[in-house]
């Protein structure tokens, strides 16, 4: 079983939505939990809105992560995906020690990006094996998610070589309780995610 943990310091960085979609995208080729650790509960309402059981949406406190994590595995689970919420918390220290691969969505903005000096810390305090800066809603048009790209690679951190684009499938898709490859499976967002996938999977069996 992998563990994936989707980790930022701003409300609105995309956390939930990358989380939602790369379950949805997973539960294809296997069983996969959504863990949402974020009071809020967001990806457990939007669980609640589908009519499948894969992914599996659970909402948890983080100090019974590790239980969730044990059951998943004992239940077959391939692939768990931690949601977090904003800010440096427990939550996100705690998910980011359990997971194999580390994504931090960041969306092209000078506010997100001064975020980077804080989010290296929560990384380097968690002893991340892998760490990877998601860029996020980036315009379709312009080059400012290349000056979020630089900016993220000076404080060493590794970039996700996909960009998820500003498009009204990832917020259009939620409302029914679907992903992007759900809802508009020939549309552009749901190719990004797709790619998205694609890379992860191969960073965890790298």
């Amino acid at each position: 079983m992998k563990v994936v943990a989707v980790i930022g310091q701003k409300g609105g960085s995309g956390k939930t939505t990358t989380a939602e979609n790369l379950a949805v995208e997973a539960a294809r080729t296997g069983k996969v939990a959504l863990v949402d650790l974020d009071s809020q509960s967001t990806a457990a309402t939007w669980g609640d809105r589908r009519s499948t059981e894969n992914p599996a949406v659970v909402s948890a406190q983080v100090a019974r992560l590790k239980h969730v994590l044990d059951a998943a595995k004992k239940q077959g689970t391939t692939l768990v995906i931690l949601d977090t919420p904003p800010r440096t918390s427990e939550a996100s220290i705690e998910a980011a020690k359990a997971a194999d691969l580390v994504l931090v969505p960041l969306r092209p903005l000078i506010n997100d990006m001064e975020t980077l000096p804080a989010l290296r810390e929560v990384v380097n305090f968690a002893k991340s094996r892998r760490a990877f800066i998601l860029i996020n809603a980036a315009a379709t048009q312009g080059q400012r998610h290349a000056d979020a790209e630089k900016a993220a690679r000076e404080f060493g951190f590794e970039v996700c070589p996909v960009v998820l684009h500003q498009r009204s499938a990832y917020g259009d898709a939620p409302t029914a309780g679907q992903g992007v490859v759900e809802y508009e499976p020939d549309g552009k967002a749901a190719l990004e995610i797709r790619q998205l996938y694609k890379f992860v999977t191969k960073m965890l069996n790298s």
